[in-house]
């Protein structure tokens, strides 16, 4: 699939998302590099226990060192080759603003060490220009978010705060809250909708050293059906740019 992915479809990178499940394995990783061609660039989702279970019995952020060392051995292979793009942190909705989790962050970037961190908030009490600013402090990525206007999901906001710019269109199911996993990505942008972003990203782009736009509203293929569209309004072409 990644080869048909690749080489059919003409896309030229690719968001993990199995290593939030499980753990990357350094076998898998080199297995992604060899079939794919030395430009193509991956993005991979924090494993869970360093973004979502990350709360011991007492509700404090236990150690889980260990868990960042076995992360950074699976992905190594991505890394030496020069085929990582970032690691994406995508935090839950219960991770909200407070000194404990900031503090968290700024250890999730010394763990990470050279390793490129693009952080995805999913509450929107982290909107403000202080936390901007942190991320900037810390060279940690802000990802841009298309998500439903619902209470505590958060609005697309156009900051970049690291040298790499990311965007991740959920769709805009308004179920989100009350629907299975699979049904809140059940969406389609119809086409007056993705021109809206077009010069929204080319602005974006023009200010990055790096841009990865996904769409993550996977249900029924509608995230590739629209990333094609988006590919022919910006009028780019398979392998030719780092824009999806």
């Amino acid at each position: 699939m990644l080869y048909y992915y690749e080489n059919e479809i003409g896309f030229n990178a690719v968001e993990i998302n199995y290593t939030y499940y499980r753990q990357p394995t350094a076998r898998s990783m080199a297995n992604m590099v060899r079939n794919t061609h030395r430009d193509f660039q991956f993005t991979v989702k924090a494993y869970r226990e360093m973004t979502h279970d990350i709360l011991d019995d007492n509700n404090r952020i236990r150690d889980n060192r260990d868990i960042f060392k076995d992360f950074l051995a699976g992905i190594e292979p991505l890394v030496v080759n020069k085929r990582l793009g970032c690691v994406l942190a995508q935090f839950p909705v219960m991770f909200d603003r407070n000194p404990h989790n900031l503090d968290y962050m700024a250890e999730f970037k010394r763990r990470m060490g050279p390793v490129p961190v693009v952080i995805e908030f999913r509450n929107s009490s982290w909107v403000t220009p202080e936390v901007f600013g942190f991320l900037r402090s810390q060279d940690l990525g802000y990802c841009i978010v298309d998500e439903p206007k619902l209470p505590r999901l958060m609005p697309f906001v156009e900051e970049i705060t690291s040298n790499i710019a990311y965007l991740r269109l959920h769709g805009r199911n308004p179920h989100w809250f009350n629907a299975p996993v699979a049904e809140r990505y059940n969406y389609i942008y119809t086409e007056d909708e993705l021109r809206g972003f077009v010069p929204k990203i080319r602005e974006i782009s023009s200010k990055a050293g790096a841009t990865f736009v996904f769409f993550n509203n996977c249900h029924g293929g509608k995230a590739a059906k629209n990333a094609l569209k988006m590919m022919e309004l910006l009028e780019i072409g398979p392998n030719t740019n780092k824009l999806l």
